[in-house]
């Protein structure tokens, strides 16, 4: 496969970019030109120069570097079943019928006045074109505090979707209590809240969650620490708040990165996050005299991050080698065009 993969790249040549998630697995992401979390993928995206651009990630991803290529740009997904299950938590319809609620009581109108709506990067396009169509916004973990301040600039009230963790992380850091912050259930009428809730809330969270992130719990935290002492834990904030709240450090995946980085050898880190990226770290860093290892010793891989394999890179590098594209992902136009403006005003929050 190795040998397959140099050699379709070669006859590619500069036609092609190859981006790369953290959380994919080494015989993949060691292709890849660029590497990063989701945030700075998405920027490399929007700077791509070749024609192809093969996102070895999930589906919302190669999405949005659909929608920030450059016209005649293709943007391809090495295999489709490579989705999310957090996006898959929050459907345009669901969110549709949720912010018809909201106005029927009162608290927001079709524009967005009243209330600002915020979508993780790990999103549908269509969930980013309804953000953008009333102007929201799309934020990554690494940006989402700065896309928070934005929407509080707007309105009084942000609605967060769909990963309930991050914005109530992401809240709880800027001074707003726990109280104020309200989970949106799309399975109940009126998301199961009373009118009297919604109106006090000043953050509506959607009820979704990160499937490897949420498995993290605050006795893996206990354990560790008992374990290890002096041990620093670093979690990202995509864990619940519980565990947040035991770590000595929260940061998106580009930040927990930074954080080791930045550290004096000899330290030794827990990290709770995705395990390939853990298990990279741990290699990585043992060369400056620090140890890192996972928050929990049954930590949990990104199963659909994982369907990316050699083989489905090696199929569609070879297929665009030979003029055939497998794989496009194409975003409506009428889609686009809101989405674009959601990720655009997501690249302008610093």
């Amino acid at each position: 496969m190795d040998r397959r993969i140099a050699a379709a790249r070669e006859v590619l040549g500069r036609d092609c970019v190859v981006l790369g998630h953290h959380y994919q697995r080494d015989e993949v992401i060691r292709f890849a030109d660029f590497r990063g979390d989701s945030y700075k993928l998405a920027q490399q995206a929007a700077a791509a120069a070749g024609r192809y651009i093969v996102f070895c990630g999930v589906h919302f991803m190669a999405e949005s570097a659909d929608i920030l290529s450059h016209p005649g740009q293709i943007t391809v997904l090495p295999d489709l079943n490579a989705g999310c299950s957090m996006a898959d938590m929050a459907e345009i319809t669901q969110v549709e019928t949720c912010w018809e609620q909201l106005a029927g009581a009162g608290l927001t109108s079709e524009s967005g006045e009243g209330i600002t709506p915020i979508t993780y990067m790990n999103s549908a396009a269509a969930i980013k074109a309804f953000c953008g169509e009333r102007g929201g916004v799309v934020c990554t973990s690494s940006n989402a505090a700065g896309a928070f301040k934005w929407g509080f600039a707007k309105n009084s009230k942000i609605l967060f979707l769909p990963d309930q963790h991050l914005g109530r992380n992401t809240g709880y850091a800027m001074g707003i209590a726990l109280n104020e912050m309200v989970v949106w259930d799309p399975y109940m009428i009126n998301g199961g809240l009373t009118a009297e809730r919604l109106r006090s809330a000043r953050v509506i969270l959607w009820k979704g969650h990160c499937s490897v992130h949420q498995r993290f719990l605050p006795e893996h935290v206990d354990n560790v620490r008992a374990k290890y002492p002096g041990i620093r834990v670093i979690v990202h904030p995509e864990c619940r708040w519980e565990v947040c709240q035991k770590a000595d450090g929260i940061g998106s995946t580009e930040g927990l990165l930074k954080l080791i980085r930045n550290a004096p050898a000899g330290t030794m880190f827990a990290v709770g996050t995705e395990i390939h990226l853990v298990n990279r770290m741990g290699k990585e860093f043992a060369a400056e005299g620090k140890k890192v290892i996972t928050l929990d010793d049954s930590g949990c891989l990104c199963t659909t991050m994982f369907r990316i394999s050699p083989q489905h890179l090696c199929w569609a590098l070879e297929n665009l080698a030979e003029g055939n594209v497998v794989n496009q992902i194409k975003v409506k136009n009428d889609v686009k065009h809101w989405a674009r403006a959601a990720l655009d005003r997501m690249l302008e929050i610093a």
